[in-house]
Protein backbone atom coordinates (compact mmCIF):
# COMPACT_ATOMS: atom_id res chain seq x y z
CA UNK A 1 0.00 0.00 0.00
CA UNK A 2 1.27 3.23 -1.15
CA UNK A 3 1.43 6.43 0.98
CA UNK A 4 2.50 9.84 0.80
CA UNK A 5 5.08 11.53 2.94
CA UNK A 6 2.53 14.00 4.21
CA UNK A 7 0.34 11.38 5.59
CA UNK A 8 2.84 9.48 7.19
CA UNK A 9 1.46 9.33 10.83
CA UNK A 10 -1.25 11.32 12.09
CA UNK A 11 -0.70 11.29 16.03
CA UNK A 12 2.25 11.76 18.07
CA UNK A 13 2.97 10.33 21.50
CA UNK A 14 5.43 12.14 23.88
CA UNK A 15 6.01 10.37 26.87
CA UNK A 16 6.20 12.71 30.17
CA UNK A 17 6.00 10.27 33.33
CA UNK A 18 9.39 10.89 34.35
CA UNK A 19 9.70 11.93 37.47
CA UNK A 20 12.55 14.45 36.27
CA UNK A 21 14.99 13.64 39.30
CA UNK A 22 18.07 15.77 37.76
CA UNK A 23 16.11 18.68 38.63
CA UNK A 24 14.74 17.86 42.16
CA UNK A 25 13.72 19.92 44.44
CA UNK A 26 11.98 21.82 41.64
CA UNK A 27 9.85 18.90 40.10
CA UNK A 28 8.41 18.13 43.21
CA UNK A 29 5.57 20.78 42.76
CA UNK A 30 6.94 21.49 38.57
CA UNK A 31 6.87 18.89 35.45
CA UNK A 32 9.92 18.95 34.05
CA UNK A 33 8.74 19.19 30.82
CA UNK A 34 6.73 22.65 31.73
CA UNK A 35 10.24 24.39 32.84
CA UNK A 36 10.97 27.43 30.53
CA UNK A 37 13.58 27.62 27.76
CA UNK A 38 13.68 31.39 27.78
CA UNK A 39 9.91 31.72 28.44
CA UNK A 40 8.36 28.69 26.36
CA UNK A 41 8.03 24.84 27.92
CA UNK A 42 10.25 22.34 26.40
CA UNK A 43 7.29 20.59 25.40
CA UNK A 44 5.58 23.38 23.21
CA UNK A 45 8.50 23.29 21.00
CA UNK A 46 8.40 19.61 21.03
CA UNK A 47 4.43 20.19 20.03
CA UNK A 48 4.68 22.40 18.01
CA UNK A 49 7.36 20.00 15.83
CA UNK A 50 5.69 17.11 15.48
CA UNK A 51 2.54 19.46 14.21
CA UNK A 52 4.70 20.82 11.62
CA UNK A 53 5.29 17.49 10.57
CA UNK A 54 1.84 16.77 10.14
CA UNK A 55 0.44 15.62 13.56
CA UNK A 56 -3.23 16.30 14.15
CA UNK A 57 -2.83 14.48 17.47
CA UNK A 58 -0.51 14.45 20.61
CA UNK A 59 -0.99 11.92 23.39
CA UNK A 60 1.12 12.81 26.45
CA UNK A 61 1.95 9.58 28.34
CA UNK A 62 1.81 10.98 31.71
CA UNK A 63 2.37 9.72 35.61
CA UNK A 64 -0.99 10.46 38.11
CA UNK A 65 -0.63 13.39 39.29
CA UNK A 66 1.16 15.58 36.48
CA UNK A 67 -2.15 16.75 34.80
CA UNK A 68 -0.13 20.32 34.28
CA UNK A 69 1.51 19.45 31.44
CA UNK A 70 -1.73 18.27 29.68
CA UNK A 71 -3.84 21.29 31.01
CA UNK A 72 -0.73 23.60 29.36
CA UNK A 73 -2.19 23.19 26.10
CA UNK A 74 -6.47 23.79 27.19
CA UNK A 75 -7.08 27.06 26.76
CA UNK A 76 -7.33 29.69 29.49
CA UNK A 77 -10.27 32.00 29.01
CA UNK A 78 -9.98 33.92 31.93
CA UNK A 79 -6.43 34.87 31.05
CA UNK A 80 -7.21 35.39 27.65
CA UNK A 81 -9.99 38.03 28.83
CA UNK A 82 -7.70 39.84 31.32
CA UNK A 83 -4.98 40.16 28.70
CA UNK A 84 -7.42 41.21 25.91
CA UNK A 85 -8.78 43.76 28.31
CA UNK A 86 -5.71 45.01 28.96
CA UNK A 87 -5.00 45.21 25.06
CA UNK A 88 -2.03 42.97 25.70
CA UNK A 89 -1.95 41.03 22.45
CA UNK A 90 1.44 39.74 21.79
CA UNK A 91 1.02 38.13 24.70
CA UNK A 92 -2.78 36.89 24.30
CA UNK A 93 -1.33 35.29 20.83
CA UNK A 94 1.71 33.42 22.77
CA UNK A 95 -0.96 32.28 25.44
CA UNK A 96 -3.11 30.47 22.48
CA UNK A 97 -0.29 29.23 20.44
CA UNK A 98 -0.17 25.63 22.38
CA UNK A 99 -3.60 25.02 22.42
CA UNK A 100 -3.93 26.10 19.00
CA UNK A 101 -0.76 23.89 18.11
CA UNK A 102 -2.95 20.29 18.07
CA UNK A 103 -5.66 17.86 19.66
CA UNK A 104 -3.91 16.55 23.15
CA UNK A 105 -5.08 13.55 24.80
CA UNK A 106 -3.01 11.82 27.92
CA UNK A 107 -2.94 8.09 28.87
CA UNK A 108 -1.34 7.19 32.48
CA UNK A 109 1.52 5.46 33.02
CA UNK A 110 0.89 4.02 36.73
CA UNK A 111 4.54 3.14 37.41
CA UNK A 112 7.72 3.87 35.88
CA UNK A 113 8.68 0.62 34.20
CA UNK A 114 10.66 2.47 30.80
CA UNK A 115 10.31 3.84 27.77
CA UNK A 116 8.93 0.97 25.78
CA UNK A 117 6.07 0.11 28.43
CA UNK A 118 5.47 4.30 28.61
CA UNK A 119 4.40 3.83 24.70
CA UNK A 120 2.73 1.20 25.01
CA UNK A 121 0.30 2.83 27.33
CA UNK A 122 -0.79 5.10 24.79
CA UNK A 123 -2.30 2.03 22.64
CA UNK A 124 -5.32 2.34 23.47
CA UNK A 125 -5.44 6.20 22.62
CA UNK A 126 -4.60 5.10 18.75
CA UNK A 127 -7.45 4.56 15.98
CA UNK A 128 -7.74 2.20 13.73
CA UNK A 129 -6.56 4.23 10.50
CA UNK A 130 -2.59 4.62 12.75
CA UNK A 131 -0.76 2.90 10.65
CA UNK A 132 2.40 4.46 11.86
CA UNK A 133 2.88 6.68 15.20
CA UNK A 134 5.74 9.55 15.76
CA UNK A 135 7.40 9.26 19.33
CA UNK A 136 9.37 12.36 20.63
CA UNK A 137 11.35 12.32 23.56
CA UNK A 138 10.93 15.95 25.34
CA UNK A 139 13.93 16.01 27.11
CA UNK A 140 15.31 16.55 22.97
CA UNK A 141 15.51 19.42 21.56
CA UNK A 142 16.44 18.88 17.83
CA UNK A 143 17.42 21.66 15.61
CA UNK A 144 16.58 23.01 12.95
CA UNK A 145 12.81 21.49 13.02
CA UNK A 146 12.30 19.25 9.53
CA UNK A 147 13.85 15.73 10.61
CA UNK A 148 10.44 14.11 11.35
CA UNK A 149 9.36 15.36 7.59
CA UNK A 150 12.43 13.84 6.45
CA UNK A 151 11.74 10.26 8.49
CA UNK A 152 8.30 10.07 6.98
CA UNK A 153 9.40 10.58 3.58
CA UNK A 154 11.66 7.29 4.08
CA UNK A 155 8.90 5.24 5.61
CA UNK A 156 7.21 6.11 2.42
CA UNK A 157 10.39 5.13 0.60
CA UNK A 158 11.08 1.89 2.29
CA UNK A 159 8.13 1.25 4.86
CA UNK A 160 8.51 -0.60 8.32
CA UNK A 161 10.14 2.11 11.16
CA UNK A 162 12.66 4.86 10.84
CA UNK A 163 14.38 6.73 14.27
CA UNK A 164 16.44 9.39 13.74
CA UNK A 165 20.43 9.54 14.69
CA UNK A 166 23.38 12.09 15.18
CA UNK A 167 26.60 11.30 13.99
CA UNK A 168 28.47 11.47 17.40
CA UNK A 169 32.52 11.91 17.62
CA UNK A 170 33.26 8.18 18.66
CA UNK A 171 35.02 9.28 21.90
CA UNK A 172 31.64 10.68 23.17
CA UNK A 173 30.01 7.04 21.84
CA UNK A 174 29.67 5.21 24.83
CA UNK A 175 26.77 7.36 26.45
CA UNK A 176 24.83 6.29 23.87
CA UNK A 177 22.16 3.80 21.88
CA UNK A 178 24.51 2.79 18.98
CA UNK A 179 22.83 1.94 15.07
CA UNK A 180 24.52 -1.29 13.76
CA UNK A 181 24.01 0.02 9.85
CA UNK A 182 24.35 -0.90 6.17
CA UNK A 183 24.46 2.05 3.62
CA UNK A 184 21.21 2.91 1.33
CA UNK A 185 22.09 5.20 -1.64
CA UNK A 186 21.75 8.38 0.73
CA UNK A 187 24.30 9.30 2.35
CA UNK A 188 22.16 10.41 5.60
CA UNK A 189 19.67 7.15 5.26
CA UNK A 190 21.11 4.00 6.63
CA UNK A 191 19.46 0.61 7.36
CA UNK A 192 19.26 -0.69 10.84
CA UNK A 193 20.08 -4.45 11.29
CA UNK A 194 20.66 -3.95 15.18
CA UNK A 195 21.24 -1.57 18.04
CA UNK A 196 24.08 -1.28 21.31
CA UNK A 197 22.87 0.34 23.98
CA UNK A 198 26.02 2.25 25.36
CA UNK A 199 29.04 0.06 24.06
CA UNK A 200 32.77 1.19 24.66
CA UNK A 201 33.86 3.12 22.36
CA UNK A 202 36.59 0.72 20.41
CA UNK A 203 33.48 -1.90 20.04
CA UNK A 204 30.56 0.90 18.90
CA UNK A 205 29.00 -0.56 15.65
CA UNK A 206 29.01 2.91 14.12
CA UNK A 207 28.78 6.62 15.17
CA UNK A 208 25.32 7.13 14.93
CA UNK A 209 23.66 7.10 18.02
CA UNK A 210 19.43 7.20 19.14
CA UNK A 211 18.19 10.93 19.42
CA UNK A 212 14.65 11.00 20.79
CA UNK A 213 12.74 10.77 17.66
CA UNK A 214 10.94 7.81 16.01
CA UNK A 215 8.48 7.02 13.22
CA UNK A 216 7.59 3.58 14.46
CA UNK A 217 4.99 1.27 12.55
CA UNK A 218 2.07 0.21 14.45
CA UNK A 219 3.59 -3.68 14.51
CA UNK A 220 5.50 -1.72 17.75
CA UNK A 221 3.03 -2.59 19.83
CA UNK A 222 2.66 -6.43 19.26
CA UNK A 223 6.64 -6.01 19.77
CA UNK A 224 6.22 -4.67 22.69
CA UNK A 225 3.86 -7.06 24.38
CA UNK A 226 6.38 -9.70 23.28
CA UNK A 227 9.79 -8.25 24.95
CA UNK A 228 10.47 -9.22 28.73
CA UNK A 229 12.51 -6.80 30.53
CA UNK A 230 16.18 -5.76 29.69
CA UNK A 231 18.15 -3.27 31.15
CA UNK A 232 17.32 -1.84 34.84
CA UNK A 233 13.95 -4.06 34.99
CA UNK A 234 12.27 -1.78 32.60
CA UNK A 235 10.74 -2.36 29.42
CA UNK A 236 13.48 -1.05 26.44
CA UNK A 237 11.78 0.90 23.34
CA UNK A 238 15.23 -0.41 21.51
CA UNK A 239 14.90 -4.15 22.43
CA UNK A 240 10.94 -3.88 20.72
CA UNK A 241 12.85 -2.51 17.93
CA UNK A 242 15.70 -4.98 17.85
CA UNK A 243 12.57 -7.57 17.55
CA UNK A 244 11.09 -6.12 14.98
CA UNK A 245 14.57 -6.43 12.35
CA UNK A 246 14.91 -9.75 13.58
CA UNK A 247 11.17 -10.25 12.77
CA UNK A 248 12.61 -9.02 9.21
CA UNK A 249 10.64 -5.94 9.49
CA UNK A 250 12.61 -3.11 7.36
CA UNK A 251 14.11 -0.14 9.88
CA UNK A 252 15.69 2.52 8.73
CA UNK A 253 17.88 5.78 10.50
CA UNK A 254 17.82 9.50 9.05
CA UNK A 255 20.89 11.21 9.98
CA UNK A 256 20.51 14.48 11.28
CA UNK A 257 23.25 16.86 10.50
CA UNK A 258 21.79 19.85 12.57
CA UNK A 259 22.05 20.92 16.28
CA UNK A 260 20.71 19.41 19.42
CA UNK A 261 19.66 20.13 22.94
CA UNK A 262 19.60 17.61 25.87
CA UNK A 263 16.79 19.21 28.68
CA UNK A 264 17.31 16.28 30.50
CA UNK A 265 19.96 17.57 33.21
CA UNK A 266 20.68 20.77 34.40
CA UNK A 267 23.89 21.16 32.72
CA UNK A 268 21.68 20.67 29.17
CA UNK A 269 18.91 22.69 30.09
CA UNK A 270 21.28 25.26 30.63
CA UNK A 271 22.93 25.88 27.33
CA UNK A 272 19.40 25.38 25.36
CA UNK A 273 18.09 28.07 27.18
CA UNK A 274 21.29 30.38 27.02
CA UNK A 275 21.35 29.63 23.55
CA UNK A 276 17.55 30.33 22.50
CA UNK A 277 17.95 33.66 24.79
CA UNK A 278 20.77 34.48 22.30
CA UNK A 279 18.61 34.67 19.37
CA UNK A 280 15.90 36.28 21.41
CA UNK A 281 15.76 39.81 19.71
CA UNK A 282 14.58 41.57 23.41
CA UNK A 283 17.47 39.57 25.62
CA UNK A 284 19.74 38.42 23.65
CA UNK A 285 22.37 41.79 22.96
CA UNK A 286 22.01 42.02 27.14
CA UNK A 287 22.77 38.65 27.83
CA UNK A 288 25.83 38.36 25.35
CA UNK A 289 27.59 41.60 26.77
CA UNK A 290 27.00 39.98 30.12
CA UNK A 291 28.06 36.71 29.07
CA UNK A 292 31.65 38.12 27.94
CA UNK A 293 31.93 40.29 31.30
CA UNK A 294 31.20 37.43 33.53
CA UNK A 295 33.86 35.18 31.37
CA UNK A 296 36.38 37.61 31.01
CA UNK A 297 36.30 38.42 34.77
CA UNK A 298 37.02 34.85 36.05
Amino acid sequence: MSMSASTAFTTAIVPAAGLGTRFLPTTKAVPKELLPVVDTPGIEYVAAEAAQAGAARLVIVTSPGKDAVAEYFRPQPELEKTLEARGKTALLDKVRRAPGLLEVETAIQEQALGLGHAVGCAEPNLRPEDEAVAVLLPDDLVLPNGVLSRMAAVRAEFGGSVLCAFDIPREQISAYGVFDVEDTGDDDVKKVNGMVEKPPADEAPSTFAAAGRYLLDRAIFDALKRITPGAGGELQLTDAIAMLIADGHPVHVVVHRGDRHDLGNPGGFLRAAVDFALDHPEYGPGLRAWLRDRIDAE
